[in-house]
């Protein structure tokens, strides 16, 4: 019993810390935070916390053209692009919403998959994506969720993320992580993600002072980090001790405890529409997750990100 308890617990932990990092992202864009200054510093926290990890189990970052070629794409396509997106998606969205968004990412990579030749095409599975289309239909069409019309152009942009997390799973699928396993990876990607967006922070104005004084976005960015970095060490774990199908299931947590944390912290509330949207989600998640003959990218059975 305390086996088959143990993975179930450690799911939903997973599952409420990384739903925890929805809200805290709404929080980080509040008062006026940018999207390329509040990456650049999420990479500075993971990629220091997951170097550190390296560090103690004995393995360093790998260099040479193949490996910066794998931290360039893991960089860019799971951190840097859908993250500038998912930010300014917060700043005019409910956190609710974008946690509902993020289970699309299953969808998406669906029909990636196929046109890549990772998959087949299964029934099941074209009709998990047109239950999440509906979802999608619900959330956008006027009068319906989102009171104000015109943040409904937001919605696809934070569809965005989930999209570029879907080829991001389909890349690693297509292609591996060469020698390197998920931790080393995420650390190489973090430490090329800080690159890539220190001049992009900086040139763009969206510089974040760390002196301070501190406000709640900053904390916000801290928690939010850390929050990923342990939920996405924890997915690891668990794929390794309970198999990455099993661990891909906490896609229905991460969006029910996102909701559930905005709900409770930011005082958010939904309409009916919305409730509908995520049964049709979750309806979708169902049919659309890989089964276990299929081949599960770990790294995205959440659509998310490490270094995000």
């Amino acid at each position: 019993m305390t086996r088959s308890l143990g993975p179930i617990a450690t799911l939903l932990i997973m599952g409420a810390a990384w739903g925890g990092t929805m809200p805290l992202a709404k929080v980080a864009v509040s008062q006026g935070y940018q999207h390329f200054g509040l990456i650049f510093w999420q990479l500075v926290i993971s990629g220091t916390i997951l170097g550190a990890i390296c560090l103690l189990r004995g393995k360093g970052l790998k260099l040479g053209l193949p490996y910066l070629q794998l931290y360039l794409v893991i960089a860019l396509v799971g951190t840097v692009l859908p993250n500038s997106t998912s930010y300014q998606a917060a700043e005019h969205l409910p956190a609710g919403v974008v946690s509902i968004l993020i289970s699309l990412v299953p969808m998406f990579a669906f029909p990636i998959a196929l046109a890549m030749g990772n998959d087949s095409f299964r029934l099941l599975r074209l009709l998990g994506l047109v239950l999440g289309l509906i979802g999608v239909a619900l959330l956008v069409l006027p009068g319906t969720a989102l009171p104000d019309p015109s943040v409904v152009p937001w919605i696809f942009v934070g569809m965005i993320a989930p999209l570029f997390y879907g080829f991001e799973g389909n890349y690693v699928a297509r292609w591996g992580t060469l020698d390197l396993d998920p931790i080393q990876t995420l650390f190489g990607a973090s430490v090329v993600g800080v690159v890539i967006a220190l001049p992009l922070a900086i040139g763009s104005g969206h510089w974040i002072d760390p002196r301070g004084p501190w406000a709640a976005p900053d904390f916000a960015l801290l928690g939010s980090s850390l929050l990923h970095v342990f939920a996405y060490s924890t997915y690891v774990w668990l794929v390794g001790r309970a198999g990455s199908v099993f661990a891909a299931q906490g896609a229905y947590f991460v969006t029910l405890f996102g909701i559930v944390w905005s709900m409770l912290f930011l005082g958010e509330v939904y309409t009916r529409f919305v409730w509908m949207a995520l049964l049709f989600m979750l309806a979708g998640l169902f049919f659309v997750q890989p089964r276990p003959t299929t081949t599960v990218v770990d790294r995205d059975g959440l659509g998310q990100s490490a270094a995000d």
